[in-house]
């Protein structure tokens, strides 16, 4: 009881509690222990009560549909599930081991039953647990995050700078700098914490940067050591809320950076023994930024971010690429219409057409990843205009080093860092590159829409999934709603791939200082194009469906097919029997029956409609 008991008081939702309040939460403890892989909960089930990490990590994501993606990693002293002691409630994500673990489960009843006996401690324990959360929602990553929610306490710390003091708040783990940021910069309400590959690329270079100090003695051990687990903590999904600064700010980024600095010092200093604040401890600028400068941290922090968002757009592609395929085997026996400037042209398969769209999906996977190579070079080590000041000259090969052991990717440094310190043509590339992919993207769902047009008035060849009612006003009308979305995400990534354009033409001389618009714009076209690519999948391509007769009907009537038998009876006499077939509406091949330019069995050949979808000789 005493060993649990002092575990649960190192958790933040039990600090602060009274051995009393401990002891009656303690008594309802069962220890368990777990190997790597073992599933803890699942997203959607009854929270059944909470979980306390006493030892491992603890890895929690979220399926939005398209597949589990990380949310966050917990280790000792961490709780999941604390929200059933206020609430029957489902889980909103799910557990899993990623080490073996030792892990204390507090059933919800039988908490609650325990604490019914002390009215006092119930109140105790049930105010904390709502105050923690409370403290969570403020801190989540939305717009809002920041001045307004921050200030939710009521409690303040001074900090000062070169422009005075501000009154930031006690519970903020950001310092002055950031403060000013959020006052100055309300433009787009897009924090950073909007975009978690960011924030946590942002913690990779400052791990990596500690690490390098460390390693040539320019910084004392053991802030380096509460550095490097401050920036673990940010890695693993922790803190996130507490970066609110607008993705669209003026100085080229440096009110991120300082956001990072800040965060990390203030997490350090408790790691410390400090409280939040006290910066002579550990500094945000003198320890955390310690060799650095905005103008190398966050070009490199911007690579990196781009990096890791393409990973989940790649894995929404190759989602997308199989299910085309899926559907051009479903539909290789579906004979209908080709068609070239929306006119009739010749038969094919509606599973050519569909396998088309899968080859070029998987085109446009090895461009992006051709592209995304040139972001492994980065620029850490040249300050401010990379001609290395204030940084010792071991630390650019030493802080490469390190940000490949804390990435897993094969970074490099820049052969000439002052060149490399305002260019951003790799953006432009890359940016083409996914633009590149949009417009294909979207010129599919433009033919998914004409091919699905209809029901009764338009091609009515295949049939997307019904997913919503399409009028207000129209009973019965269902729109083709995700390849609509999809090309409106299109359009955006098209607008965003000209802002990056003109972001790195603006650069002037030494430094680009429009990179916080082009990380904004390009950062949103990941994002964006991801989520449009799984909906597009898993919404729409999975469920389509092929009106069959439909197809054949309209390949039989069409004057097409009298170009299978151009070969044979020559062009003049082909276009012949195409423009009276046309004016008369008489059949392509009852009139070359009439004419006697074929025999039956002849004819019967040249216009086999499996014969007519691929090459063969001509006699």
């Amino acid at each position: 009881m005493d060993a649990i008991t002092t575990l649960l008081r190192r958790c933040d939702l039990f600090s602060g509690l009274s051995d009393t309040d401990l002891g009656l939460i303690a008594r309802t403890a069962k220890r368990r222990e777990v190997p790597a892989g073992t599933s803890l909960f699942n997203q959607g089930e009854p929270r059944l009560g909470a979980t306390v990490i006493a030892e491992g990590r603890v890895e929690i994501s979220r399926d939005n549909g398209d597949g589990p993606e990380p949310v966050v990693i917990l280790g000792p002293g961490d709780v999941a599930g604390e929200q059933s002691f206020l609430a029957v409630s489902t889980h909103t994500a799910s557990g899993k081991a990623l080490t073996a673990a030792v892990l204390i489960d507090l059933d919800r009843e039988a908490v609650l039953q325990s604490l019914c006996t002390d009215g006092a401690a119930a109140i105790a324990v049930l105010s904390k647990v709502a105050n923690v959360m409370h403290q969570r929602l403020l801190y989540s990553a939305t717009p809002r995050t920041g001045r307004e929610q921050a200030y939710a306490s009521g409690r303040t710390r001074k900090e000062s700078d070169l422009l005075g003091t501000l009154e930031v708040p006690e519970d903020a783990l950001f310092g002055v700098q950031t403060l000013r940021a959020v006052h100055n910069f309300p433009i787009t309400g897009t924090p950073t914490a909007h975009f978690p590959a960011m924030i946590r690329a942002l913690a990779m270079v400052k791990q990596a940067a500690a690490r390098a100090n460390a390693r040539l003695g320019l910084l004392e051990a053991s802030v380096a050591e509460a550095i490097d687990r401050a920036c673990q903590e940010i890695i693993d999904g922790h803190w996130h809320g507490h970066f609110p600064t607008d993705m669209v700010q003026g100085g080229a980024g440096t009110s991120t950076n300082m956001n990072a600095n800040e965060v990390i010092a203030n997490r350090a200093l408790e790691f410390l023994g400090r409280q939040r604040g006290e910066y002579a401890f550990c500094h945000p600028n003198d320890h955390v930024n310690l060799g650095q400068s905005t103008n190398d941290v966050y070009p490199t922090a911007l690579r990196l971010t781009t990096i890791f968002m393409l990973k989940s757009l790649l894995e929404a592609m190759d989602r997308l690429k199989a299910a085309l395929h899926a559907k051009g085997r479903e539909f290789a026996d579906v004979i209908k219409m080709g068609r070239t400037q929306l006119q009739d042209a010749v038969p094919m398969t509606l599973g050519q057409e569909f396998e088309a769209f899968a080859v070029t999906t998987g085109e446009d996977i090895l461009r992006l990843q051709e592209t995304a190579r040139l972001f492994l070079e980065v620029n850490m080590g040249g300050t401010a205009i990379g001609t290395g000041i204030c940084a010792d000259p071991r630390y650019p090969e030493t802080v490469v080093e390190e940000l490949r052991k804390v990435t897993g990717l094969d970074i490099v440094l820049a052969e000439n860092l002052v060149e490399a310190t305002p260019d951003t043509g790799a953006f432009v590339m890359f940016s083409g590159a996914v633009k590149r992919a949009a417009v294909k993207l979207s010129k599919m769902c433009n033919d998914l829409r004409l091919l699905s047009s209809g029901p009764r008035c338009g091609f009515g060849e295949i049939n997307l999934p019904p997913m919503q009612p399409g009028s207000s006003i129209m009973p019965g009308k269902v729109n083709p709603v995700i390849p609509e979305v999809v090309n409106q995400v299109a359009f955006s990534v098209i607008g965003n791939d000209l802002t990056i354009t003109l972001a790195a033409e603006a650069g002037q001389l030494q430094l680009n200082v429009m990179e916080p618009i082009l990380a904004y714009s390009l950062a949103t076209s990941l994002k964006t194009l991801t989520a449009a690519v799984n909906v597009l999948t898993t919404k729409c391509i999975a469920g389509i469906t092929a009106n069959r007769e439909r197809c054949l009907d309209l390949v039989e009537r069409s004057i097409g097919i009298v170009t299978a038998v151009m070969p044979v009876i020559g062009y003049k006499k082909a276009t012949e029997v195409a423009k009276e077939a046309l004016d008369t509406g008489v059949p392509v091949r009852e009139l070359i029956l009439r004419k006697g330019y074929l025999t039956p069995e002849d004819l019967d050949e040249a216009l086999s409609l499996v014969a007519m979808t691929q090459p063969r000789a001509i006699r």
